[in-house]
């Protein structure tokens, strides 16, 4: 995904919960009974706002976590820590056990299929664009940005990074900042003409610039034909079992309205819900 609030250290999370080789020999793996065992599941989350961060409290929140919270909590499992980490970090580090799922909202595409098993998305989003008000440069899309010869930012590890190199950007021109923030302060600053992100992201951390505005949502394009993206939550290759268990309460939710009920506060939209499924986005 595209993809902040306050970071902390990774180790400094981490201790008190001992780590068991992912390879368990248990078939779907032995993840979610240890999990009940312990009564806290680690989450990987990248201080993306709105995705999942530390608020200025101290306190866990975003969508992801607050999902978290309900689904583990009907699994059996009472709490949820926070590992906070980079984005681009999430998935090695969760292949690494310094946390037991990514929790950050993070984009279901092939290449990282190849590396981590996701639930069915629960959001799906559109990108947007960071600009200086009025939108100077008329940009609208990647094209736009190679068109006009616009400088580009987005996020370490960001799904954005291949739609612009897809449009014929050179990636080696593109300003990777740690998140929209700085990529909203470098739009300010004039380093760049646009920060590209997820819409509601944009939509979200321009809300206090008096500089700057976020473009009209749009989908990208992927072998020439308009994309829409699914967030979700990834778990380990050998957990199967736990991730199973969470899209059964996931679906239950979605059904019932609850997913958008959670996600509204962090200014989600209705149009924003999805039927979307992993399997889908991962090509299979």
């Amino acid at each position: 995904m595209a993809a902040l609030g306050t970071l902390g250290t990774v180790g400094s999370l981490g201790t008190g919960c001992s780590r068991v080789s992912a390879a368990s020999g248990v078939e779907g793996g032995d993840l979610l009974g240890r999990l009940r065992a312990q009564g806290v599941v680690r989450l990987g989350i990248a201080g993306e706002i709105p995705q999942g961060f530390i608020d200025k409290d101290g306190e866990l929140t975003g969508e992801a976590p607050e999902l978290a919270r309900v689904i583990f909590k009907r699994l059996g499992v009472d709490r949820v820590q926070p590992v906070p980490t980079e984005f681009g970090s999430l998935i090695p580090g969760l292949n690494s056990q310094q946390f037991d799922v990514v929790a950050a909202g993070m984009y279901v595409n092939p290449e990282r299929c190849e590396q981590v098993i996701f639930a069915d998305p629960d959001y799906q989003m559109l990108d947007s664009f960071i600009v200086r008000k009025g939108n100077p440069k008329d940009l609208h899309n990647y094209r736009d940005i190679v068109e006009k010869k616009a400088r580009l930012a987005t996020g370490a590890g960001y799904a954005e990074i291949q739609y612009a190199v897809e449009a014929g950007y050179k990636e080696s021109d593109l300003l990777i900042v740690p998140d929209q923030v700085a990529g909203l302060n470098a739009v300010e600053a004039g380093r760049v003409d646009a920060f590209a992100g997820t819409a509601v992201t944009a939509r979200l951390v321009v809300k206090k610039s008096a500089k700057a505005e976020a473009t009209k949502a749009f989908a990208p394009l992927v072998d020439g034909k308009p994309h829409v993206d699914g967030g979700a939550f990834a778990f380990r290759l050998t957990e199967t079992r736990l991730r199973d268990a969470f899209n059964v309460e996931l679906h239950k939710m979605k059904k019932s309205g609850e997913v958008f009920r959670i996600l509204r506060p962090f200014g989600f939209t209705r149009a924003e819900m999805t039927d979307l499924t992993a399997k889908e986005l991962c090509g299979g």
